[in-house]
């Protein structure tokens, strides 16, 4: 058995990961995580099988056995911990849904933990969440709700460890109304548990994600859960990632004293709704003939269209375009003779402004000014709005932007404007995140000193506020330049102004900084001792060459241990090692409480390290000792720093702010360009689809119109085969009526003669109506063979004539029943008048035999012709 453990611990870790046995398994995993731990660096080969097979570690925390899994997630958070940001990054796709699905949700609370662990080593490791979150949020739509629930029990911890700023917050707020719905209790009870820690974090700004998307109920349960966080203090990042670790650790202690006096300021500003909502198109929803209603000549259709604007403009977050029309427009309504709809364009820009933050910087220079001018509106109403619009230009800018244009209208003619002028500027000096730079406070500190002396005493109060907000900024001390010509009085007004003002912004001096600049001075001296001997020659030639002729008649002694006997005993300050003489000497100037002290320890190693240079003529013994005292020397003068003139160190100061200023700038133009190019990429990616789905909607219409061309010829063929049958009707109707003609007896006179006075000539008129009815049968004989004749007629009626020849044969029998009948009726009864009495009935009885024979031919000929 020792024997089989011995082989199994000589394989290597990749196979004990794999292996069929358990035991084995959890003995690689606990082996892989000590061999992690006692690595050097993230480059050492142990980390490579891992790296590149990122699948041994899904099947680690997949482990089918529980003690196994456990160690497997152990050696996965050693892994994460020791392998730096390429182990996560490699790792991280084949590991985090195994984790979601079994490492979270482990009958062990040892595996629980340890998933969390892994979960949060990978966004310390890698310093963001995106993939991470997109990753754990698939489990929220598994079907188990144990993992739902252990799902966003890990993004409680992670939101609680590292805050919104470093972990996205909007894909969990999205999901939250669909995880609020859930049927399991559990579940809904762990998100009441997410709702409350995002809501430490952004307070009521989360609620314009999801908040409309819950039921009345849930939202009553929420807000009694949110007040127990209410009165609780802006929560703090509780882990921090390795960047800023590292970052910390590289600081100098001295940054620790400054969190501790400013930290509180420069806290985590809040989470603002404008960074959680959807940005939303203006231009597209704007009224489409804005721009032809702000130029009427009613001023109601210019209120009715601003109105318009405003109702689509008033929203969180407003996505950025081409405004610049409408800028103008609104710049030109600040000039509009209707008070109503200059109010109603300063909330127009108000909304704008807020809606677009640093986006409507670009319409400062247009818009601000007409703003200010308008300023002289008394009405309480009007210099509201345009107050408010004012702030919102200036949250979109800063300071140093709007400034200039504060500046010119603070001596403008008309008080109203200079009050309210002044007002604004307050305003901005209590928002306002960063100090004024030392020309911006001269320059205000001179114009509301000025205003000081103004007739009315809102302006001079509102002057000596713009000081007393000013002092607390920058402090008294920067202040009292500006204040040595004032009075008391107003100096007392000006302290009580600074007592009661909440600023944000706190000027850094930081004084402190310049000392940390001495080391390196110290480390050049040590590496240019190594130069020749050039330096020390040249160095007597000083007119500090003077001062070492006393020491200069000692160089009798030996010279290998003379010289440093005199450099230890030269100095009377006590310095017994003589290799440390010269350390001391620059450790002493630090600490010395006057200027002068320490300028002189500088500029005294002059006669140590120039007293070898006499005894250059004795040979070459004492050269070595006496060159590197003088090659120390020579870097002093670059210690004189510290002792800068208040002047100098003030321009110092002044240099370092417009540095950091410039580097800030420097920070935002990038971040700018890494938005800018994010758009582009997203717009090239809508291109593209936008492309595609033009390509697929003209294949559509294509194949639409290819069987919309099918459908009309087949309708054409179909109508042009019911032409030909609807003429082929025709003719066979007419060829039936000609047939029935040719047939049918014509009518007699002698049937439809009322009375005949002349009963005797009745045989005639009966012979008249045979022989003519033997003529019109023999013709109709003639014409029925001549049309059985043609070949062509033949061919398409078929057997349609072959009834005619019985027809032929049967009507000379009805023609003689007929006159039969006539010549009988007429010899039987013969009425008073000379008529017979039964004509009429006969004549009748004829003809409606006939018309039952005609009809008979007829439908033996519709039955003949189908079949034929």
């Amino acid at each position: 058995m020792a024997e089989q453990e011995e082989d199994f611990s000589s394989l290597p870790l990749s196979d004990r990961f794999t292996h069929k046995n358990w035991k084995v398994r959890k003995e690689g995993y606990e082996d892989a995580a000590k061999t992690f731990a006692e690595t050097p660096d993230e480059s050492h080969p142990a980390f490579k099988p891992f790296i590149l097979d990122s699948g041994l570690w899904r099947g680690a925390v997949l482990d089918s056995n529980v003690a196994a899994q456990q160690e497997g997630v152990n050696a996965l958070c050693a892994f994460l911990k020791f392998g730096g940001a390429q182990a996560a990054s490699r790792s991280r796709s084949a590991a985090i849904t195994p984790i979601v699905e079994k490492g979270l949700s482990s009958t062990k609370a040892a595996t629980k933990q340890s998933s969390v662990e892994a979960l949060l080593l990978y966004v310390e490791v890698e310093g963001k969440a995106d993939a991470l979150l997109e990753d754990l949020l698939q489990g929220l739509s598994n079907k188990q709700p144990k993992i739902v629930a252990a799902t966003l029990g890990a993004l409680t911890a992670l939101y609680h460890a590292y805050g919104v700023k470093i972990i996205e917050p909007k894909p969990p707020l999205k999901a939250l109304p669909k995880v609020f719905g859930h049927a399991d209790k559990n579940v809904r009870a762990v998100a009441s548990n997410l709702a409350v820690e995002l809501y430490r974090w952004l307070r009521e700004a989360m609620k314009t994600t999801f908040w409309n998307d819950l039921k009345p109920v849930q939202q009553q349960d929420l807000e009694k859960l949110f007040e127990g966080v209410k009165s609780e203090p802006a929560p703090k990042q509780d882990r921090l990632l390795r960047s800023q670790q590292a970052a910390k650790e590289a600081a100098p202690a001295v940054d620790e004293e400054a969190e501790a006096d400013g930290e509180d300021v420069a806290e985590t500003p809040e989470v603002e709704a404008f960074d959680l909502a959807e940005p939303v198109d203006v231009i597209k929803k704007m009224p489409s003939d804005f721009h032809e209603k702000l130029a009427s000549a009613k001023w109601k259709d210019r209120k009715d269209t601003l109105d318009e604007f405003y109702e689509v403009a008033n929203t969180e977050r407003i996505q950025d375009g081409h405004y610049d029309e409408v800028i103008q427009g609104l710049a030109k309504s600040m000039k509009d003779a209707n008070v109503a709809v200059v109010t109603v364009a300063a909330n127009c820009i108000t909304v704008l402004a807020k809606g677009l933050r640093k986006n409507f910087a670009k319409y400062r220079s247009r818009i601000l000014a007409p703003i200010m001018e308008r300023l002289k509106e008394k009405k309480q109403s009007v210099s509201e709005a345009l107050g408010q619009a004012l702030d919102a230009v200036f949250l979109s800018t800063g300071l140093s932007e709007c400034l200039e244009n504060i500046l010119e209208f603070l001596i403008h003619k008309n008080p109203q404007v200079k009050s309210e002028t002044l007002g604004f500027l307050i305003r901005c000096l209590k928002t306002t995140r960063e100090a004024p730079s030392k020309p911006e406070v001269k320059s205000i500190a001179d114009a509301a000193t000025k205003l000081l002396t103004e007739s009315t005493e809102a302006t001079r109060a509102a002057g000596a506020e713009t000081l007393g907000t000013l002092m607390k900024i920058m402090g008294e001390r920067q202040m009292q330049q500006y204040l040595e010509n004032l009075d008391d009085i107003r100096k007392t007004k000006i302290k009580e102004y600074c007592d009661a003002a909440v600023v944000k912004a706190k000027d850094k001096p930081k004084p402190v900084a310049p000392p940390k600049a001495d080391p390196p001075p110290q480390k050049r001296m040590v590496k240019k001792a190594a130069p020749g001997l050039k330096p020390a020659v040249k160095r007597p030639s000083t007119p500090q060459a003077e001062k070492p002729a006393a020491p200069s008649p000692q160089p009798k002694p030996a010279a290998g241990r003379a010289i440093p006997s005199k450099l230890g005993s030269m100095p009377k300050s006590g310095s017994t090692a003589p290799s440390a003489g010269l350390k001391k000497k620059l450790v002493g100037a630090g600490p010395a409480p006057t200027l002068p002290s320490p300028r002189r320890d500088i500029s005294s190693p002059g006669p140590y390290e120039e007293a070898p240079a006499p005894k250059l003529g004795r040979g070459l013994a004492g050269r070595p000792l006496g060159k590197p005292s003088t090659s120390q020397s020579e870097p002093a003068p670059p210690s004189a720093p510290p002792g800068m003139t208040p002047a100098e160190r003030a321009e110092f100061e002044d240099l370092r702010a417009e540095k950091e200023h410039l580097q800030r700038v420097t920070e935002d133009l990038r971040a700018e360009k890494a938005r800018f190019m994010s758009q582009i990429h997203e717009l090239q990616h809508q291109n593209a689809q936008l492309i595609e789905d033009h390509t697929r909607d003209v294949l559509s219409i294509k194949a639409k119109e290819t069987q919309l061309v099918r459908a009309r010829s087949d309708a054409e063929a179909a109508e042009n085969m019911v032409q030909r049958q609807s003429r082929e009707m025709e003719r066979l109707k007419r060829e039936l009526n000609r047939t029935v003609r040719d047939h049918s007896p014509p009518p007699d006179d002698q049937i439809y003669q009322d009375r005949n006075p002349n009963p005797a000539p009745h045989h005639p008129s009966i012979e008249r109506y045979d022989s003519s009815r033997s003529e019109s049968r023999e013709v109709g004989y003639q014409r029925a063979r001549g049309y059985m004749g043609s070949p062509s007629e033949e061919k398409e009626n078929g057997d349609l004539y072959g009834g005619l020849g019985k027809r032929e044969a049967e009507m000379p029998a009805v023609t003689r029943e007929l006159s039969g009948a006539t010549l009988a009726g007429g010899r039987e009864e013969v009425g008073p008048d000379g008529q017979t009495v039964d004509s009429w009935k006969r004549a009748g009885e004829v003809t409606s035999r006939l018309k039952a024979r005609i009809e008979m031919m007829k439908a033996k000929q519709g039955l003949t012709r189908p079949g034929g």
